[in-house]
C-alpha cells in the first residue's frame, strides 16, 4: 500500500495557504485604495468648491479641538508660569479661530489658506537659513531650492488665498486621480504575479 502524504497537517501546504491569503489580501487592499483615490479625485475635480468648504470646516473642527486640549494642558501642567500663560493664549486663539471658521464659509476657507501660507513661509525660511548656514549639509542645493520654493508658495498663498486654494484643490484632484489609476494597475499586477508564484 502506497504511503500518501497528509496535506492537512503538512506545514508546507499550510505555509502556502497563508502566503496565498496574504497575496489575495494585498492586491484587494491596493485595488480598493486605488478605487477610493479615483472616486475622491473625481469628486474633487467635479465639485472643487464643495470639497474646499468641507476641508475648511474640518480645519475649523481641528482648530477648536486642538485649542481645547492646549488650554487643558496649560491649566494642568506643572511647567513655569510663562509657558503656561503662552500655552493658554495659544489655545484660546486656536478656539477663537475655530469658532470663526463656523461663522462663515468664506472665513473658514480664508483661515485655511492663511494657515497653509504661513506654514509654508516659516518652513521655507527655516530650510533656506539652515541650507545657507551649513556648507557641509547633504543635498544642500536641493534643500536651498526647496526652501525658496516654499517661501514663494507661502507668499502667493497669503497674497491671494482664494485663487491659490482653488488651484491647490484642482491639483490635489489630479494627483488623487493619477495615484488611484496607478494603484489599480499595481493591484492587478500583484494579482497576476501571485497567481504565477503561488498556483492554486
Amino acid at each position: 500500500m502506497a504511503y500518501q502524504r497528509d496535506t492537512s497537517t503538512d506545514p508546507g501546504a499550510e505555509y502556502q495557504g497563508v502566503l496565498r491569503w496574504l497575496a489575495d489580501a494585498a492586491w484587494q487592499n491596493v485595488l480598493l485604495a486605488g478605487i477610493a483615490s479615483v472616486l475622491l479625485g473625481v469628486l474633487v475635480l467635479a465639485w472643487p468648491g464643495a470639497t474646499l468648504l468641507a476641508v475648511a470646516i474640518l480645519f475649523g473642527v481641528y482648530l477648536l479641538v486642538s485649542g481645547v486640549f492646549q488650554i487643558a494642558a496649560a491649566l494642568g501642567t506643572h511647567t513655569s508660569t510663562s509657558l503656561r500663560v503662552m500655552g493658554f493664549i495659544s489655545g484660546a486663539l486656536s478656539v477663537l479661530l475655530g469658532l470663526l471658521c463656523f461663522r462663515s464659509a468664506l472665513e473658514s476657507v480664508l483661515m485655511l489658506a492663511l494657515w497653509i501660507g504661513i506654514g509654508w513661509l516659516f518652513r521655507g525660511i527655516t530650510l533656506t537659513l539652515a541650507a545657507a548656514g551649513d556648507t557641509y549639509m547633504p543635498a544642500r542645493g536641493w534643500l536651498l531650492l526647496a526652501g525658496v520654493v516654499s517661501v514663494l508658495g507661502g507668499v502667493v498663498m497669503i497674497a491671494s488665498p482664494f485663487k491659490s486654494l482653488a488651484v491647490l484643490t484642482v491639483l490635489s484632484g489630479c494627483w488623487l486621480l493619477a495615484l488611484g489609476i496607478t494603484e489599480i494597475i499595481t493591484a492587478f499586477r500583484i494579482r497576476s504575479r501571485a497567481k504565477h508564484t503561488l498556483p492554486e
